[in-house]
């Protein structure tokens, strides 16, 4: 225990007066919280700038140009004179999407001769394209419901018997466990997490890396008296306090503060945050055991650390990746967090649920254990090259 305690002195003694590690255990990730939930805090993005080209111009088409700037996801910023007018403007970036009613389109509606309206979306950006489309294609069959409908109360319908014409079968969505389609529920829960992992597996590395770069290395394992694990457990303890502070701190604000979905309760979300803490402090041992070279350690976690928001499961489903990649995704600390929280906060489910995501975390958090003798020889065997 004395040794234990020397080590864990002398670690904090090394870390006290580097500004650069306070930054990055404590600031950055909560500053990159604090930025990304306010970033979202409309949860979509809301007014997004799209064109009119309104060749017919009549009451009935100026309507239909009116409920669609009302809408939340959209807002109509210009009106075009013609479709190569609004098309450049939307090559220039000035706008998201156009939409084209042609002239005679009030008049072919009251013969009944079915009229067509257009409108193009630039999918060049993916969000905005998709909202935007999602409401001028809404816009277009309320349009056309409209004009449909009117045509029924001309012949004699009622309201009842014109509704059952036009929407014989009625929909009800029920969004699960994110019903307002809340952007920020869904994105913060995983980005900011990734963040974190980015910055354990980054100090991790470049703790140990420093004791190979300043010839420390014997030094601090002479303390242990030769235990690789002693003194891995001292060096690591402040740095694993320190993130599990800045995990909790993450967990009371996104659930607590923000009011996140999370139906398991924030004290289950604690626990999986400290197994992911844990796991990625793992993984960054194996990272430098592996790599032990402080350039290369550092660009071993960095890399694995972007990678995660790729294969996580976040942004495409792993389901639908190839089997090499469904495979592969399972060495990222992220996608069994990912799942984790997903069967936790949104689910309800207890943990037990997914105790498969709850193994892997442990194995992680074993790899010292695992890779330790090999560390050790490489801690009192390379020497640094700049």
């Amino acid at each position: 225990m004395k040794a234990f305690w020397h080590i864990i002195l002398r670690e904090l003694h090394r870390l006290g007066p580097d500004p650069l590690v306070w930054f990055c255990i404590v600031f950055a990730p909560l500053l990159s919280a604090l930025f990304f939930t306010t970033f979202m805090a409309q949860g979509l993005p809301t007014s997004l700038p799209i064109g009119i080209v309104d060749q017919d111009n009549t009451s009935t088409t100026r309507q239909i140009v009116r409920n669609l700037d009302a809408m939340q996801q959209t807002g109509v910023a210009a009106h075009y004179a013609d479709v190569t007018e609004a098309r450049r403007a939307m090559q220039r970036g000035e706008v998201y999407a156009f939409f084209y009613i042609p002239r005679g389109t009030t008049s072919l509606a009251q013969q009944q001769k079915q009229p067509k309206i257009s409108f193009y979306t630039n999918y060049t950006y993916l969000v905005a394209g998709s909202l935007a489309m999602r409401d001028m294609r809404m816009m277009s069959e309320l349009a056309a419901g409209a004009a449909a409908r009117s045509v029924l109360y001309a012949r004699g319908a009622t309201e009842q018997q014109a509704m059952a014409f036009l929407q014989p079968i009625v929909i009800e969505t029920h969004p699960i466990s994110n019903p307002t389609l809340n952007y920020n529920v869904y994105l913060s829960n995983s980005l900011i997490p990734g963040i974190l992992a980015i910055f354990i597996f980054m100090m991790t590395v470049y703790g140990i890396g420093m004791e190979i770069k300043q010839g420390t290395a014997s030094e601090w394992l002479s303390r242990a008296h030769g235990r690789i694990h002693l003194a891995l457990l001292g060096k690591l303890l402040p740095q694993t306090l320190m993130f599990l502070g800045v995990g909790a701190i993450i967990i009371i604000y996104l659930y607590g503060v923000l009011r996140f979905p999370c139906l398991g309760g924030m004290w289950r979300m604690m626990g999986v945050m400290t197994l992911y803490v844990l796991a990625c402090q793992g993984m960054g041992v194996f990272m430098i055991a592996m790599l032990p070279t402080l350039r290369l350690g550092l660009s071993f976690a960095s890399l694995w650390g972007v990678v995660s928001f790729s294969i996580c499961g976040m942004s495409f489903p792993v389901l639908a990746m190839d089997a090499p990649l469904q495979g592969l995704a399972l060495l990222f600390p992220l996608r069994h967090y990912f799942l984790l929280y997903v069967n936790t906060a949104l689910d309800g489910y207890p943990l037990l649920n997914a105790w498969p995501y709850l193994l892997w975390l442990c194995f992680f958090i074993s790899l010292p254990l695992l890779c330790g003798w090999w560390l050790k020889r490489q801690l009192l065997t390379v020497k640094y090259v700049p």
